[in-house]
């Protein structure tokens, strides 16, 4: 009989590949072991939280012992597919994305970004940073070519619906999308969308809210 998957609360599996990093970082200094409150500190994440979200994984760790800090690394390392490189396409290099291609991914993780597109690319192609850039009318030859399935996009506002929707005939099956448009797919693609003028607005509201919270109980 074919096992269910685990169901996952969104909030901890967002926060999966930060444990992964920080155990790393713990690994990497020698660490043999490590509690939930030594996690707790180092993440700045409440040690309840980070033994909640362990807790959907099963035993992972012993009472009185703490986390085997290999053992740890091992789990995540195969929870988030970290010894499966998955390569990635940028659409649209501007100042954001000039900077993906200067930063790219796999120094850090199992991601890379192997090619990129954008209309100030030459018709043969150029390459930035060492990674590949083609004129968008080479997308889906060069999405298959690479055999890609994660796609960031950066691309201006009133592109990016339009290309989303070229992305539908392709073998995407997710879209990091840095633009503030809501994009419409199918079922089969799975988009995250991060808009930085929203997230300063949160944060600018938060930072409010702590100086109204701090002068009222002052």
């Amino acid at each position: 009989m074919k096992q269910e998957p685990l169901k996952i609360p969104q909030a901890t599996t967002k926060r999966l590949p930060l444990y992964y990093r920080f155990i790393q970082n713990f690994s990497n200094a020698g660490k043999k072991r490590v509690s939930s409150q030594e996690l707790s500190e180092a993440m700045k994440i409440d040690s309840a939280t980070i033994r909640r979200d362990f807790s959907h994984f099963g035993a992972l760790g012993k009472k009185g012992y703490g986390y085997d800090v290999q053992h740890l690394l091992a789990f995540f390392r195969q929870t988030l597919d970290q010894d499966e490189e998955t390569n990635v396409a940028l659409i649209g290099v501007g100042s954001l994305g000039t900077a993906f291609l200067k930063y790219n991914f796999h120094k850090n993780h199992n991601t890379r970004i192997v090619v990129a597109f954008d209309t100030s690319a030459t018709e043969d192609g150029m390459m930035l940073s060492d990674i590949p850039v083609f004129e968008p009318s080479k997308l889906e030859e060069k999405i298959q070519e690479y055999g890609i399935e994660l796609v960031i996009l950066t691309v201006p506002s009133r592109a990016a619906q339009e290309v989303t929707d070229r992305l539908m005939t392709t073998s995407v099956k997710g879209i990091l999308n840095f633009t503030p448009v809501r994009l419409t797919v199918p079922d089969s693609i799975r988009v995250h969308t991060i808009d930085l003028s929203v997230e300063l607005q949160t944060l600018i509201y938060f930072i409010k809210q702590d100086e109204e919270t701090f002068t009222h109980n002052s």
